[in-house]
């Protein structure tokens, strides 16, 4: 390289590790790993620290279809996608989920009575700028979970119980869809949660741990 050729931009930390993550879940359903060497794989880009050692995780696998890789970083509103008006998941006395790759209509109303409702933005395919989400728990929990890069907006009120907005003081895109929950929690719980693709609740906790540390260590003379 010409040394006046800057060099290439390198992607933001966390990027690297949604798509390594990302990459890694589409090696396993090509038959490219084991659940094993998956598992093995996805505990070490959490606790990577940094792009090299992401980088080394998939150096060793075959190429993936090019036009199956993301345009850009971070959930995006995709033209050509129709988003309903309204939508619903309820859970009484059981469970409901709503999960995997779906379109969120522009306003959804989620209801737990002495059960658990799920609501995962992270395969989402969003078709509005915003979404609003209104949750109700008697006795029962409703979980958001929303993947880094998508807004967050979240009012709510737990009585004998609780409300957490899941707050998070990233810089996210303007330009990024917007979940917007108003809820209401009583003698129950409704909970908003940033996760990575494929992270569970206890990996997030690590992931959030980690990099409390490293900001403080940034921070320390």
């Amino acid at each position: 390289m010409d040394e006046s050729t800057p060099p290439p931009a390198r992607m933001p930390l966390e990027h690297r590790r949604e798509r390594t993550i990302r990459d890694l879940t589409r090696h396993f359903s090509r038959d490219h790993l084991s659940v094993e060497e998956l598992e093995q794989r996805l505990d070490a880009a959490i606790a990577a620290p940094d792009q090299a050692a992401l980088e080394d995780l998939v150096r060793d696998l075959p190429a993936l279809p090019a036009e199956q890789e993301p345009v850009a970083f971070g959930p995006r509103v995709e033209p050509g996608v129709s988003a309903a008006e309204h939508g619903f998941v309820v859970a009484i006395l059981s469970g409901s989920s709503r999960k995997g790759a779906w379109t969120p209509p522009r306003k959804l109303r989620a209801l737990a009575v002495m059960g658990g409702a799920e609501i995962d933005f992270r395969e989402a395919r969003f078709g509005a700028a915003v979404v609003e989400v209104e949750a109700f728990a008697l006795m029962g929990g409703v979980e958001i979970i929303v993947p880094p890069g998508v807004r967050v907006e979240a009012h709510g009120l737990g009585i004998m119980g609780g409300f957490d907005d899941g707050s998070s003081n990233a810089e996210i895109d303007p330009a990024a869809p917007l979940v917007r929950v108003r809820g209401l929690a009583l003698m129950g719980g409704i909970s908003v949660e940033i996760r990575l693709p494929g992270e569970s609740e206890r990996e997030a906790r690590k992931r959030l741990r980690r990099s409390r540390r490293e900001k403080r260590r940034e921070i320390e003379p």
